[in-house]
């Protein structure tokens, strides 16, 4: 028999009967079961009913944005994995487990959009019309080539280097608004935006369109004028001038990122505009983001739990550990996507070449097997073996520059604004929670202090 869940509320389940038949099983997993090819109705089958049911789940639904962490509770709690028709059909795993041996399994769970049939970036369900991200597209063993490349600016070394850039701006961005006693928190939170776009080498100036172009992609509601002159009119603007710097770095390199990538190799030949721009509009997506949608959710929590607060004021160098737990509990990227290159038996699902698989990160950051007391935010807690950057060859770049842009934001707000309060009747969230989570608005105040050092209003926006 298989069992069919609906989430109908944030943990109501009602479950109806259809039956199975047998297959194979997944080599390193325990007994498994069938599905469909692409397009056809989808017969399952499995050993053990209660593990891998038909769920009627979208993640990027109304519904489960009024509470990702319950939906993906229920889930967990009573099958862990599941099919679901949303979006033509994908099946979704919420189980530390199966995500962990997912995310590390490139030869049968693909990034690639040869792999999804797709022009759009395959990594999302539904794929999202972008131009190609490399190498978060890219599957190993072409992976490693455009990787290691990538590494060279996003080492610990590379971020150590960066360091200087990081506090200037912090510092500047806090002094843009400390004498006013209040401002909206995603102004500060601007910060990974304008050091991704130094740091690049395109035109600093343009820091705040790249920003909200990118963040209204993710925020606003699709139909919403905001989103359609992000996509229509920001981004393609944007795009050509990265090409334009891109072609102009290859004449006149200077001592930023964009310079570093033309100068590479790629199979001993050089690497091409179309590569590069592959890898920077990557970086650029990431590092005008995630770290602050971080930021911002640490900063939400911390208002309303002022004794947390205190301790870390007081304590400076409890952020270290306080930053991995709010990276388990807020995980910026909630789910990426992978698609399966064969027939295959995986953790009681059976799963059909050219299925499409969600791998929750944030879901697995809570599983109650793998972290005890989980939706308990303990920034105390040792070891963190969260999964928020992902796992595997494509796990995070960015990470040691997130977390450090993460802690330094943090401490610098803590330490000038430490009675701050936000409104938070007025906070906005992300309209989408599927993919990224945020706000939108989080109008806050503090009593005011005094600048530190200058920064041009027109480079802060």
């Amino acid at each position: 028999m298989l069992l069919s869940i609906t989430i109908i509320t944030r943990t109501a389940i009602k479950i109806t009967h259809h039956t199975r038949s047998r297959h194979r099983p997944y080599p390193h997993s325990s007994q498994r079961t069938s599905a469909h090819e692409p397009g056809q109705e989808r017969a399952h089958s499995m050993s053990n009913p209660t593990r891998c049911p038909v769920i009627h789940f979208d993640h990027h639904s109304p519904e489960h944005a009024k509470d990702p962490v319950g939906a993906y509770r229920a889930l967990r709690q009573t099958h862990k994995r599941g099919w679901t028709e949303a979006h033509g059909g994908y099946w979704v795993l919420s189980d530390y487990q199966s995500v962990f041996d997912a995310a590390r399994d490139d030869d049968l769970f693909s990034s690639t959009r040869e792999a999804a049939g797709t022009d759009g970036l395959a990594i999302v369900i539904p794929p999202t019309p972008m131009y190609h991200h490399i190498p978060i597209e890219v599957d190993p063993p072409e992976f490693r080539k455009y990787r290691k490349i990538v590494n060279q600016v996003t080492a610990p070394a590379a971020v150590e280097r960066m360091k200087e850039m990081v506090e200037r701006y912090t510092v500047a961005f806090v002094d843009s608004v400390i004498e006013k006693g209040e401002c909206d928190f995603t102004t500060i939170i601007g910060v990974p935006a304008i050091v991704t776009i130094d740091w690049l080498g395109l035109p600093v100036k343009d820091w705040k369109r790249y920003a909200d172009a990118h963040r209204a992609t993710l925020a606003e509601p699709q139909d919403s004028e905001a989103f359609r002159h992000a996509v229509e009119v920001e981004l393609p603007a944007l795009s050509q001038q990265m090409w334009d710097t891109i072609r102009a770095r290859r004449q006149e390199p200077k001592d930023d990122v964009i310079s570093f990538l033309v100068s590479q190799k790629v199979d001993d030949r050089p690497i091409t505009d179309e590569e590069v721009f592959a890898m920077v509009d990557l970086l650029v997506s990431g590092g005008t983001g995630t770290t602050a949608s971080l930021v911002s959710q640490a900063l939400v929590w911390l208002a309303k739990n002022p004794d947390v607060r205190q301790e870390l004021i007081d304590d400076l160098s409890l952020l270290d550990r306080a930053v991995e737990e709010f990276l388990r509990v807020f995980s910026p990227t909630q789910a990426l996507a992978r698609t399966v290159t064969r027939d295959v038996e995986f953790h009681g699902c059976s799963m059909k070449k050219g299925d499409r698989v969600l791998l929750s990160w944030a879901s697995a950051n809570r599983d109650e097997e793998q972290f005890e007391n989980p939706d308990t935010i303990d920034i105390h807690r040792w070891p963190n073996r969260h999964v928020a950057f992902g796992i595997g060859v494509h796990r995070c770049a960015g990470s040691h520059l997130g977390r450090f842009m993460a802690k330094r934001l943090l401490q610098e707000i803590l330490t000038r604004m430490p009675d701050y309060t936000i409104d938070f009747d007025a906070l906005v969230p992300f309209h989408d929670q599927g993919t990224n989570v945020g706000f939108r608005s989080i109008p806050a105040k503090f009593t005011p202090g005094k600048r530190v050092l200058p920064l041009s209003e027109a480079v802060i926006g």
